[in-house]
C-alpha cells in the first residue's frame, strides 16, 4: 500500500509546473528569509563557505555555495579515482551481460540510463557506483579523473527522488530522470559520470568548458540534493578497501584506482 501512496505522491509532485514554481521561489529575495533556517535544520557546515550565511541573497545561492579552497584536499596519485562529489556511497556493484545493475533491490538498465545499447556496450561487466547527495551536501560536482570528454548529452525530464524511498519505490529514477552525462576518456579505458536530476530539479548547470577535464576540477553543479552515477568499463576499475556502503565521502578522496585494461598502456 505504502508502495502505492508514495509512487502516487512523486507522480504528482515532479511535473513541469511544480518544478517552476520552487525554482522560482528558491531564486527569489523572498527565499532569503529562509536561509538560517534552512542552514540549522540541515546542519550546514558554515565554516568551509567561501562566503558568511548572511551574504547569500537567496536559497539558491545557498544550495550552489562554494567552499574555501584548503578544505578539500585531492588525491593526486596519477591511477586514483576520487570522489567528484560529497555524497553518501549507496551502492557499488557489477554490470551484468544484459547492462543491468541492482541497486536497493531494484534493477536499473544501464541502456535505458544512457539512452542507446550502443553507449551501454562498453560498459558490459564494468563497475557501477552510486552517489546521493542530500539537501545538506555541497552541490557541486568535480571530476572524479583526469581524461578527455568524448562525448556529453542529456536525457530525460521527469525529477523523481533520488533518495532511500525514491530508489525504493520509485519507477526507474535513476533511468527515467533528467540526466546529464559525461563520457571521458582516461589513459586506462573509458568511464561515464552521469549526473541525475533529483525531486523538482532539472537543472544541472554546466561550469567546466572545453574537453580536458582536471582530477578535481569543477564541472558543474545541482540545486538541491541529487545523486551522481559512475559506470567504469570491463577491467578498469578496483575498489578501495575501505569502502563500503553506505558511507560518507568528500570531494578528492580516493574511491578507488585505474587499472591497465582494455590493452591499454
Amino acid at each position: 500500500m505504502l508502495k502505492h501512496v508514495y509512487r502516487l505522491m512523486i507522480e504528482l509532485t515532479n511535473g513541469k509546473w511544480t518544478s517552476v514554481i520552487l525554482r522560482r521561489f528558491v531564486r527569489s529575495r523572498i527565499s532569503r528569509f529562509v536561509v538560517p533556517s534552512f542552514a540549522r535544520i540541515y546542519n550546514l557546515n558554515q565554516i568551509e563557505m567561501e562566503k558568511a550565511l548572511h551574504e547569500y541573497p537567496t536559497l539558491h545561492d545557498l544550495f550552489i555555495r562554494t567552499l574555501k579552497k584548503e578544505v578539500r584536499k585531492v588525491d593526486t596519485s596519477a591511477n586514483t579515482v576520487v570522489s567528484p562529489v560529497d555524497a553518501v556511497i549507496e551502492a557499488v556493484g557489477s554490470i551484468n551481460q544484459t547492462s543491468e545493475m541492482v541497486v536497493k533491490g531494484k534493477t536499473y538498465s544501464i541502456q535505458e540510463m544512457l539512452g542507446s545499447q550502443e553507449s551501454a556496450n562498453k560498459y558490459l561487466h564494468g563497475t557501477y557506483m552510486i552517489l546521493y547527495l542530500s539537501p545538506s551536501h555541497y552541490h557541486r560536482i568535480h571530476s572524479p579523473v583526469e581524461g578527455t570528454i568524448v562525448k556529453q548529452w542529456t536525457l530525460g525530464s521527469k525529477s523523481y527522488p533520488v533518495n532511500k524511498m525514491g530508489l525504493k519505490y520509485g519507477v526507474r529514477t535513476l533511468a527515467k530522470n533528467y540526466r546529464l552525462i559525461t563520457e571521458v576518456d582516461t589513459a586506462y579505458g573509458h568511464m561515464a559520470i552521469v549526473k541525475v536530476g533529483a525531486m523538482f530539479v532539472n537543472s544541472i548547470e554546466r561550469t567546466h568548458t572545453g574537453s580536458q577535464l582536471e582530477k578535481g576540477g569543477e564541472m558543474a553543479y545541482f540545486s538541491f540534493g541529487s545523486t551522481v552515477v559512475l559506470l567504469f568499463e570491463k577491467g578498469i576499475f578496483q575498489l578501495d578497501s575501505s569502502i563500503h556502503t553506505p558511507k560518507d565521502i568528500r570531494i578528492g578522496e580516493k574511491i578507488g584506482v585505474l587499472l591497465q585494461g582494455n590493452g591499454r598502456a
